[in-house]
């Protein structure tokens, strides 16, 4: 049975939780039972483990997932690695994204698919323009592919790069550069070699051929620890990671490259920005590659080989892409110019809308969506999404300093049931979103022919509408919580001035953001714990996450692939979107 964080009377001071996927064979988990006797360690489910000292123990976890060919028992673990992760409190789910964004009704062929990628090269206008203006999101942190870790960037990143495979309308995978590829039997070591043959006479935007060398040279760069790729992690399958990767050009259209155990979503990967080629010859120009691997590409005629060709900038305002003639299926890119509004003021970005001077927008403000709704306006779209939109306590906050790591994970524990998700999925979302009971989210693949969560009450870690069924029981146990973990309250249930609560909650710019940050802010004050809200534009936002410059911060994930190893492999310790900051203390990057 999956652990359930239940409502229980708070007197009985015990919670009914069993790990998910648990068959007795302890092979298919590296978490061991939590024998803390504390008043806190008796709160938490079996399955945790400090997530900063312990932390090696959920690395391994993972590393046990990706090698393991038993499809059932690789089910089962990333249930264990999913229940240690929900253990601590450090992930916060809210609920599951769906993919909102306006598009005029002359505008038609611009399709997404279930990660956020939106394409724009089979788009057609009806209004007799060949220009189509887009707003994404504000400047964008990278477009080198191999470095970018954004959804905008991600959608910048397919519409300007090609790699071996792409999605099509239906968003299935289907070959891009690439024929094709054959795949060994697995060997006695279980690793196992995928052969890729390349389509005839590709080429680069500046005319230079493409060849299986650039994918060489490409993906041992994203691989490569000295290019700091957030998703250098991705390749760690291949046989020889990260600095010796098994990876090479045969001839200029036979690619040859070995992972060490069969890899079923292997087409979702080549499908990846973080997989597609990038022109050794253009990196390698700027003058500091090799201290600022992105550099290459921070302004307008960078090299690249996909549908369109960046061919002017004017930072932190607009962009322009135009018709790339060398890329191979150029004959089928229906429109000549892609102009981009850079700005994350969803207000400013909905009256450049309905002013006309834009022709899709990726956002829309929260105090807009129910008149939208409403009016079934037809030019307002609602499609599916894979992933969770959350909140992320940084594990090394100096919140816990004085805790133990039990104490803090009830801390954190105490902060997840007291959000009010109902609330915001119906002021803030507003388009059926689905409140969050666990992180994995609704739909994905098991990767075993099933479904991770079929439902929501699948695989459930607590009552998500806890707080609106039983406010008073929510708020005792909340306090249960919060005592174990050092904490007095006063006679008006609230924190007492002797042991206060004061965090700053990070986010970037937008309404529905702030508005989410509000609710919560006024949840938590029940108890008197006070959170202040700091907006930072996208850039810095993203820097600081990394960084783990925070308390508390919004987060959102959608897959990068249909399997929950992407959504668990993120938080091993030394992954680049580790935001929560797992594993790490002074010196873990440089410890044995």
């Amino acid at each position: 049975m999956k652990k359930v964080l239940a409502m229980l009377l708070v007197v009985v001071m015990v919670f009914a939780i069993s790990a998910c996927g648990n068959t007795g064979n302890e092979e298919t988990t590296a978490a061991p039972n939590n024998t803390d006797t504390s008043a806190a360690g008796q709160l938490l489910s079996d399955a945790f483990i400090d997530p900063i000292n312990d932390w090696a123990k959920y690395d391994e976890l993972i590393a046990q997932i990706k090698v393991e060919t038993d499809t059932a028992k690789r089910t089962e673990m990333m249930h264990d690695a999913e229940d240690i992760l929900m253990s601590n409190g450090c992930v916060i789910p809210l609920y599951y994204y769906n993919d909102i964004y306006m598009e005029k009704d002359y505008v038609s062929g611009m399709f997404s698919n279930l990660f956020g990628y939106k394409f724009f090269h089979k788009v057609k206008l009806a209004n007799g323009s060949t220009t189509l203006r887009v707003n994404l999101a504000s400047e964008p942190d990278y477009l080198d592919p191999a470095l970018n870790s954004s959804v905008d960037g991600a959608c910048l990143a397919v519409n300007t790069f090609a790699g071996l495979y792409t999605y099509n309308e239906e968003g299935k995978t289907v070959p891009d550069l690439a024929t094709g590829y054959t795949v060994s039997e697995p060997a006695e070591d279980g690793s196992v070699t995928f052969t890729v043959t390349l389509k005839e006479d590709l080429k680069w935007s500046n005319g230079s051929a493409l060849t299986a060398k650039d994918f060489e040279y490409s993906w041992k760069r994203a691989a490569a620890t000295e290019t700091g790729s957030d998703y250098g992690y991705m390749f760690s399958t291949f046989v020889g990671y990260p600095d010796n990767l098994a990876v090479a050009a045969k001839d200029d259209l036979t690619l040859e490259f070995s992972l060490v155990a069969p890899c079923a979503y292997i087409e979702g990967l080549m499908a990846f920005p973080t997989f597609f080629p990038v022109n050794q010859a253009a990196v390698e120009a700027y003058a500091d590659w090799q201290t600022s691997p992105g550099g290459w590409c921070t302004e307008a005629g960078f090299v690249s080989n996909g549908p369109f060709i960046c061919t002017g900038w004017d930072h932190d305002v607009s962009m322009t892409y135009e018709k790339n003639p060398n890329y191979h299926d150029a004959a089928n890119v229906t429109v000549d110019k892609l102009e981009f509004m850079l700005s994350a003021d969803d207000t400013a970005i909905y009256a450049a809308y309905n002013a006309g001077n834009v022709d899709i927008i990726d956002t829309v403000p929260t105090d807009e969506i129910a008149n939208l709704l409403e009016t079934e306006n037809k030019e307002f779209k609602i499609v599916d999404n894979l992933g969770t939109y959350y909140v992320a306590f940084n594990a090394n906050s100096e919140l816990f300093k004085d805790k133990t790591p039990a104490e803090a994970a009830c801390m954190r524990l105490a902060f997840n049931i007291l959000i009010d998700r109902e609330a915001i999925v119906e002021t803030v979302g507003q388009t059926g979103q689905v409140a969050a009971n666990s992180y994995i989210p609704l739909g994905m693949a098991d990767g075993n022919g099933g479904i991770f969560k079929p439902e929501a009450k699948d695989n459930a870690y607590y009552n998500e509408f806890a707080i609106n069924e039983d406010f008073e029981g929510t708020l005792e146990q909340a306090r249960e919580y919060l005592k174990a973990a050092g904490f007095k309250f006063g006679e008006d249930g609230k924190l007492s001035a002797e042991t206060p609560i004061v965090i700053e909650y990070l986010t970037n710019d937008g309404t529905g953001h702030v508005a989410a940050a509000q609710i919560m802010q006024a949840d938590f004050k029940e108890l008197g714990i006070e959170m202040s809200i700091q907006q930072v534009e996208w850039n810095t936002f993203l820097e600081e996450r990394k960084n783990g410059n925070f308390d508390i911060a919004r987060e959102g994930w959608l897959a990068d692939f249909d399997d929950p190893i992407n959504m668990l492999e993120m938080f091993t310790t030394s992954s680049g979107n580790n935001d929560c900051q797992y594993g790490r203390f002074d010196g873990w990057d440089k410890a044995e």
